[in-house]
């Protein structure tokens, strides 16, 4: 038997080591090397899902106070952020010439007054003249004819008063006109409020209907809140909201659904509903401020849960990667109901106690070799959308 040569020995002795060093790094480091991931077990827990949705700071009662006619503004006594009381005269508008209307009315009303006195004495004095005539003719001692025209002369007193007491009651109603128009000169808030805009100064000049002063009641704040409509199921009045106001940092504010709307928004597709503070934060949040909603949906019952980051798609399939003894594999699943933690129901396909990675480095395919390690080096998380 022949042995190999020395030399042909001190070769091997050099090249097998390498060559198991460079087996391992290829097993280890290169394309043969197990993929890196992150991976959980199916859990059965309860889940209590929420919904997350953008609003803005609005106010059901909402006053713009204004005049009835065209006129100028006289005084304006509040100002933007006063709290006003309801009755409170808030401003006035220049009259003009209306104080002397109402008393050229109030003269011509006294004027009517007198006509219709007159009207009512001559009416009295021509039935008495009839009364009187009428005896006569009865005793023979007066004409049918006299006693006609006497009731001729009553029926046109009696037309007279009537036509005085019509009078009148114009010139009472035209006066009473006046009244109210120089009442509607005042700006006076109709409940307690806060004055939140001053659209006009005083000495400028308004048409009818034009807003002076702009005026909301501090119970009536709401949010005006817009919730995606594929992720709305289970929205309902009542739900308890927990509000975040962009100008507050991280102050959460209690609240509550006070309604859904009816109609929803078919351009954007969102659900529209107003969230009630419990409280009236303070200061009022101004109009319009952006508003982070999150409302809380009553506790499921306990169920398979994973990270819905564990879910991807297949072609037209979702499912998770499954790690089993016969080595990794791609699952359906049926997903139920989610939360704003990242974790969602599985109603079929999982089990508790399997084993599903939630990130890897890189794409997956049915049968590779994964590694499963605590956390993935920063940038190398390969996903696909749920």
């Amino acid at each position: 038997m022949r042995w190999p040569k020395l030399p042909h020995l001190k070769v091997l002795a050099v090249l097998l080591p390498l060559g198991a060093s460079l087996l391992w790094v290829a097993l280890r480091t290169g394309p043969m090397a197990p993929t890196p991931v992150t991976a959980v077990q199916v859990q059965n827990r309860p889940l209590a899902p929420q919904l997350f949705g953008l609003g803005t700071v609005q106010a059901r009662q909402l006053h713009k106070l204004g005049p009835t006619v065209a006129g100028r503004v006289l005084t304006l006594a509040v100002d933007v952020g006063d709290a006003v009381q309801a009755g409170q005269v808030l401003g006035t508008m220049d009259p003009v010439d209306l104080d002397e209307r109402i008393r050229a009315l109030d003269a011509a009303q006294a004027r009517a007054q007198a006509s219709v006195q007159e009207a009512q004495a001559r009416q009295t004095f021509a039935a008495a003249q009839v009364g009187r005539y009428a005896a006569l003719a009865r005793a023979q001692a007066s004409s049918a004819e006299s006693l006609h025209l006497k009731r001729q002369e009553l029926d046109v007193a009696q037309a007279a008063l009537t036509a005085a007491r019509h009078e009148l009651q114009r010139r009472r109603a035209d006066a009473a006109a006046l009244r109210s128009q120089r009442r509607h000169l005042q700006l006076v808030a109709p409940e307690d409020a806060i004055v939140t805009a001053r659209e006009a100064e005083p000495g400028s000049t308004v048409v009818a209907g034009q807003a002076v002063l702009e005026l909301v009641a501090p119970g009536s704040v709401w949010i005006h809140l817009r919730l995606d409509q594929s992720a709305a199921l289970g929205l309902a009045a009542g739900l308890p909201a927990h509000i975040r106001l962009r100008s507050r940092g991280d102050a959460v504010l209690p609240g509550h659904v006070l309604r859904v709307e009816p109609h929803a928004d078919s351009v954007t597709e969102e659900l529209l509903a107003k969230v009630a503070f419990t409280e009236v934060p303070a200061p009022l949040p101004p109009l319009g401020e952006l508003a982070e909603v999150t409302l809380n949906l009553p506790a499921l019952p306990p169920a398979p849960v994973i990270p819905v980051a564990a879910v991807q798609r297949q072609g037209t399939e979702r499912g998770v990667w499954q790690r089993s003894p016969d080595g990794l594999r791609f699952t359906p699943v049926v997903l139920g109901r989610s939360d704003l933690a990242g974790n969602v129901q599985v109603l079929a396909g999982l089990q508790v106690g399997d084993t599903v990675v939630v990130h890897s480095a890189k794409a997956l395919r049915s049968g590779a070799r994964v590694q499963v390690v605590d956390r993935l080096a920063a940038g190398t998380t390969a996903g696909a959308a749920p």
